[in-house]
């Protein structure tokens, strides 16, 4: 690492260091570290022959319910098969070192929860949780697909609620609005932040690319952590090119020493 890179590294772990509301935007670049392949690199195998656009619809899963339930079962195979990575218990040492912590994430890997992040906004929603397709009265929950009974061959299980329409995976297909509550959350956090930290991320995916503007907006500082340019790279005050999981860590260990510091 050249002295620059040492001296970015420094002030970027500073200003991690003096906030006092950090909001964390993260995208599938930080789970791509655990192995997990992004939502188009999934598509091998068997399912090389679909577009993820025909599978990640209402449309689809009213067409071929046991298709769409099918794919989402090799997602969850794939999630299950990874684990979080450095970049994950990072981010559960800074919520522990700093005042507030709120993660936003895209991801719908849930691995910010199985690392023990208290503070996360599922934008994308949680491919673990199940909800009625017919959008019952019951909540999203998790279901332990290997203590129930149900004819896989036929397709999903029904809601677990009212016993009548299939469940779903919980998260946000093509078409639909992201849910309120999340989006809600995520700018008023944004609009609150004094630095939001975006990690893996291209920008491109609406409206979570907004947010890291809307923070800027309201004036907090923008840091990128990202192997590749994005859109938010030409308002971020510092950005660190790389992977999360190798640079992260040794953010927060100068972030542990400022705070250390400060205290005596």
């Amino acid at each position: 690492m050249s002295a620059n890179d040492e001296v970015l590294l420094d002030e970027f772990a500073r200003i991690i260091a003096n906030s006092t509301r950090l909001a964390v935007s993260t995208g599938a670049g930080i789970s791509k570290e655990s192995g997990i392949p992004t939502f188009r690199d999934a598509m091998d195998g068997l399912w090389a022959r679909y577009d993820p656009e025909e599978l990640a619809t209402p449309s689809a899963f009213q067409r071929n319910p046991k298709l769409v339930w099918d794919w989402y079962t090799y997602r969850r195979e794939l999630i299950n098969a990874a684990q979080p990575n450095a970049a994950h218990y990072a981010l559960v040492e800074l919520e522990n070192l700093l005042p507030q912590v709120v993660i936003i994430t895209q991801n719908v890997d849930g691995f910010h929860d199985k690392v023990g992040n208290r503070n996360v906004i599922h934008l994308h929603g949680n491919i673990h949780r199940t909800k009625c397709a017919d959008a019952c009265k019951g909540e999203p929950t998790y279901i332990d697909l290997s203590q129930i009974e149900w004819n896989q061959d036929a397709g999903p299980p029904l809601c677990p609620y009212c016993k009548k329409a299939y469940a779903r995976p919980d998260v946000v297909w093509f078409t639909e609005p992201l849910p309120s509550d999340a989006l809600r959350q995520a700018y008023t956090v944004s609009r609150k932040a004094d630095v939001m930290l975006v990690i893996g991320t291209s920008g491109l995916v609406q409206p979570a690319a907004s947010l890291p503007f809307l923070a800027a907006e309201h004036g907090a500082k923008i840091l990128e952590i990202n192997p590749n340019p994005s859109t938010i790279s030409n308002i971020a005050t510092i950005r660190l090119e790389g992977g999360a999981a190798i640079i992260l860590p040794k953010v927060v260990k100068r972030v542990r020493a400022y705070k250390k510091n400060s205290d005596e």
